[in-house]
């Protein structure tokens, strides 16, 4: 019996015919997106579904998607559908994360030349039939430092433009090699650094809790008089109000903007500024991406759903059912351990060792190694995931080595060894899973520490000293928060010292700056799995 697909929103009739043309049976109802109740009624009759962003891929719908083996979103953001309930079910969700990308790097570019000539205002006045031809002085775009806040699938095309438009491009990017960003012609610099220097500064990096106000009211006062600023990334990127300020004072020259940190954009504190642009959340908006993303989603669909190959999957690496009991708990593991050294490092990454010992190297170690380079990259970059986390990790010029040995450490059946090379230090963590499944920390920068992975914890390197850990307990009790596991290692007596613990709840960044504060301390960092 031929596989049957709903498709619940628009998508170009060119995706209709590909699932035709690869055996499958097609639904098509574009608006049946906005009618949850009559989705649940008939969702249980198909094996994939189809959508963009209107149709909301709920659990109460998972409930009754009986037969549904895969949800297809059309565009990078998959908010709409419930992912955790979808992989409780064993449903995969793709998304189509590159298809967007020349529109919205496009859309910037189009924007920084939209504010560099006033053209919006200048437009408005001429045909009201004012003629003000004094009063809109621009600026040229040649010659001037243009600095970009993320240099990845959509930053790096943007470098590229503007290093055509003979610009002086500058990156901040902590995952940007430097061999990367001499193939792209720019110079990876600090974000004081481009803050200092940019004359125009745009964003092009994911909203995550590193990312988030990263252009805040402090460092925009840090921005060079006179600078533009560019968003068409996401909203919450920047200070709207204290970027408002900046405007008013004519330190900021003027901002364009295609995100909000409320949308729809009914109101906010950049609109009715005379040097400020905006457009309603357009970066994907042409023919050819929503063409591109359409046509993307229906080969990946087809693909799942006829030969059981799985591309851009939000929630599962590429394995098959068979394999996936035994690789399920080291899956796991693999992210964790790269999830810890994503959150502890933080320079740029070049090169990403993994060793496999003992039983876990007759394993398929492909998907164990996306799961521990979308771990590593996740913190920075929301949305990779374990079957775009090689890619990213080449795009930036990161060297993944995957070495597989017969024999483990004796106390060990299998073992994983994760090390991260920066362009100022070498970090390395190493794991195991035991009886229970559970993943399970054993050394980090080989100081051997036996911990369970949980998912607030606080990590610290400090000097042997004695007294260390009834000051730290102290601290912690004091603030209210509660320690369920302490774990501890040394290299040896009086030399570098860990502690890994495990606590009830968020840590308030004020604890760690204490924490920091006490003798001996060299490193600390708040971790969430």
């Amino acid at each position: 019996m031929a596989p049957r697909v709903l498709i619940s929103d628009a998508l170009s009739e060119a995706a209709v015919a590909i699932f035709k043309e690869r055996g499958i049976e097609v639904d098509f109802q574009p608006d049946l997106g906005k009618d949850k109740d009559k989705l649940a009624e008939i969702i249980g009759q198909f094996d994939g579904l189809a959508i963009r962003s209107a149709t909301k891929v709920t659990d109460k719908i998972l409930e009754k998607a009986t037969n549904l083996k895969v949800v297809g979103r059309a565009g990078i953001g998959v908010d709409n559908v419930d992912i955790p309930a979808a992989t409780a079910k064993g449903v995969i969700v793709m998304n189509t994360p590159f298809g967007n990308s020349i529109t919205t790097a496009e859309h910037a570019i189009a924007l920084m030349f939209a504010l560099a000539r006033q053209i919006p205002s200048a437009d408005a006045s001429t045909q009201a039939g004012k003629w003000e031809k004094n009063k809109f002085m621009g600026v040229e775009i040649t010659a001037k430092v243009l600095g970009i806040i993320g240099c990845g699938n959509i930053g790096s095309i943007v470098a590229e433009r503007g290093v055509g438009l003979k610009m002086r491009v500058i990156a901040f990017d902590p995952f940007l090699t430097p061999e990367r960003a001499l193939d792209l012609g720019v110079e990876k610099v600090e974000l004081d650094d481009l803050l200092a220097r940019a004359d125009f500064i745009t964003l092009h990096t994911p909203l995550t809790p590193q990312t988030k106000n990263i252009l805040s009211a402090e460092n925009l006062a840090k921005t060079k008089k006179g600078v533009r600023v560019i968003n068409c990334a996401r909203g919450g990127l920047v200070d709207e109000e204290a970027l408002r300020k900046l405007l008013d004072s004519g330190h900021v020259a003027g901002a364009a903007f295609d995100v909000f940190i409320t949308e729809p954009a009914k109101e906010n504190p950049l609109f009715g500024h005379p040097n400020v642009v905006c457009t309603p959340h357009l970066g994907a908006s042409t023919s050819e991406a929503q063409e591109n993303v359409a046509l993307q989603v229906a080969e990946q669909m087809s693909d799942y759903l006829t030969r059981g190959a799985i591309s851009n999957a939000v929630n599962f690496p590429s394995i098959t059912a068979e394999e996936a009991p035994k690789l399920k708990p080291f899956i796991a593991l693999a992210e964790k351990l790269g999830s810890f050294a994503g959150q502890v490092i933080d320079s740029a990454i070049k090169k990403v060792t993994i060793t496999y010992e003992g039983e876990v190297g007759q394993l398929k170690i492909k998907a164990l190694t996306a799961s521990a380079i979308a771990g590593i990259l996740r913190p920075l970059l929301a949305d990779v995931n374990v079957v775009s986390a090689p890619a990213v990790a080449k795009e930036r010029g990161i060297v993944i080595d995957e070495v597989s040995r017969a024999a483990a450490d004796a106390d060990y059946e299998s073992l994983i060894t994760l090390t991260v090379e920066t362009d100022k230090s070498s970090h390395s963590i190493a794991g195991t899973v035991f009886h229970d499944g559970k993943p399970r920390i054993i050394a980090i920068n080989d100081i051997k520490i036996d911990a369970a992975v949980a998912p607030v914890m606080i990590y610290v390197s400090n000097e042997d000293k004695p007294g260390f850990i009834g000051r730290f307990a102290s601290l912690l009790g004091n603030a209210s928060v509660n320690i369920a596991t302490f774990a501890l290692g040394r290299d040896r007596e009086g030399g570098s010292a860990i502690a890994l613990v495990e606590v009830d709840g968020a840590v308030p960044e004020s604890v760690q700056n204490e924490v920091k504060a006490l003798p001996g301390v060299k490193k600390v960092k708040a971790l969430a799995f």
